[in-house]
């Protein structure tokens, strides 16, 4: 009787739970390593002839708990099924680095165009299927699900099929203008700061070409998450047009660090193409000194006129838009209810206003005795105000009694931290079924 082998297509294990033989979990996939055996000369209608076996797969690239990535080899991987892979009990977690003769599946062949040997007609790349050796632990690509035509948005109505892996070739051609549809899709569900993490640890190529393809609020909001060095680079490499546009869906304050890191030419002509009232913000805050309350804080707080009734300022809090340090406190101010406001009444925190009757004025139950920041308070000043106080954001208040803004607990913590806190994973964290 024929031996069965099991076949899975990579874009279901992406962010796949990895246990090892007790249960415990390890990490989550974020990619696969392949190494493709191809040359490049040959006759085929892409340049490149396939040679020999299917490439192999060498190993996932796994997310630990501290999100280090990890080389997880093949060989030691006991299962996939169900959703989850089990590996044995010892893990190198030694951070994963690529070498020059290694591929990553999902980054580096998803969307790829590549040709159909037979016909040479070009197909884009959807899916790529792995299958298991018979009677050994080794894994290697042997189907391709590909969609014929160029692709994009326009022509996601061509056929597709799944191929052989020796029926394609140009895998190992360098392709300029690559898309990430496919790619996206597989990380659909991550969070904006896990998604950065993806982003950061792909190729400078590759990363513009998926800062392409998300819109604008979802770039935007991967773009607060990447260092400053990631997000200058993928500014710089979108239109000026559009590169405004993500400038308006990013926090001020968020924009406005960003904009700082840019030469001061770059700088003005990116506000000038904003929205006047978003650029207008946004220069307000670059006034400010970087490490202060006027630096640190958001233009964007929930700001109420002292007539408004508990029932509008929790329809305004349940806004699924506002980070929950923004959400966890409304402001209340005489007009014009946008900073900068008319006079600063006092706040009400979040449990306040789920305590009283829903048509109780927010002005009859503000906190009035907390004396609001002025911005130019340092860091250290702030991160004591809110320590003291039990705050997750504070209220910024100018000279003349007008609310400035809010700084939330998140941006705080963000000039807290080292400056290259997004590119290390966090100290001290447990490690699961891993060696050192």
């Amino acid at each position: 009787m024929a031996v069965v082998t099991p076949r899975v297509f990579v874009s279901h294990l992406s962010g796949v739970a990895v246990f090892d033989p007790n249960g415990d979990q390890v990490g989550r996939v974020r990619d696969l390593v392949a190494m493709l055996r191809t040359k490049g000369s040959g006759t085929g209608a892409g340049g490149e002839r396939q040679v020999g076996r299917p490439p192999r797969l060498l190993g996932l690239v796994v997310e630990v708990v501290s999100r280090r990535r990890i080389f997880l080899p093949m060989t030691r991987v006991t299962g996939v099924e169900s959703g989850q892979v089990i590996t044995t009990g010892v893990v190198n977690m030694r951070r994963f680095e690529q070498r020059a003769s290694e591929t990553l599946v999902l980054g580096e062949l998803l969307d790829r165009r590549v040709r159909l040997v037979e016909t040479g007609e070009e197909v884009t790349v959807l899916d790529i299927g792995i299958t298991q050796l018979p009677a050994r632990r080794d894994w290697e690509i042997d189907k391709v699900f590909v969609r014929k035509g160029r692709g994009g948005a326009l022509r996601r109505k061509g056929e597709v099929l799944t191929v052989e892996w020796s029926a394609v070739t140009g895998f190992s051609l360098e392709e300029h203008g690559q898309g990430a549809e496919n790619l996206l899709a597989t990380f659909e569900q991550l969070r904006p700061a896990d998604l950065a993490g993806v982003l950061h640890h792909l190729s400078a190529k590759r990363r513009a070409e998926v800062a392409a393809a998300l819109d604008d609020d979802r770039l935007a909001d991967v773009l607060e998450e990447l260092p400053e060095d990631d997000q200058v680079e993928i500014l710089g490499k979108l239109k000026e047009e559009r590169a405004a546009d993500v400038l308006e869906a990013m926090d001020p304050d968020d924009a406005a660090d960003l904009l700082s890191e840019l030469p001061e030419e770059e700088k003005e002509r990116l506000l000038a193409l904003m929205r006047p009232e978003e650029a207008a913000d946004v220069r307000r805050l670059m006034a400010y000194e970087e490490r202060t309350a006027g630096g640190l804080m958001t233009t964007e707080p929930i700001v109420l006129r002292p007539d408004a009734t508990v029932a509008y300022a929790l329809a305004r809090v349940r806004d699924p838009d506002l980070s929950p340090a923004l959400a966890a406190q409304v402001y209340v101010c005489r007009p014009p209810d946008e900073t900068p406001t008319g006079k600063f009444l006092g706040l009400v925190h979040f449990q306040r206003l789920l305590r009283d009757p829903p048509f109780t004025l927010v002005s009859s139950i503000a906190d009035t005795d907390l004396p609001p920041l002025p911005p130019d308070t340092p860091l250290p000043d702030v991160t004591r105000y809110l320590a003291t106080y039990n705050l997750v954001s504070a209220p910024v208040v100018d000279e003349s009694g007008a609310l400035l803004g809010a700084v939330t607990v998140d941006d705080v913590l963000d000039h807290l931290l080292p400056d290259d806190w997004r590119e290390t994973e966090m100290h001290g964290a447990p490690e699961a079924g891993g060696d050192a």
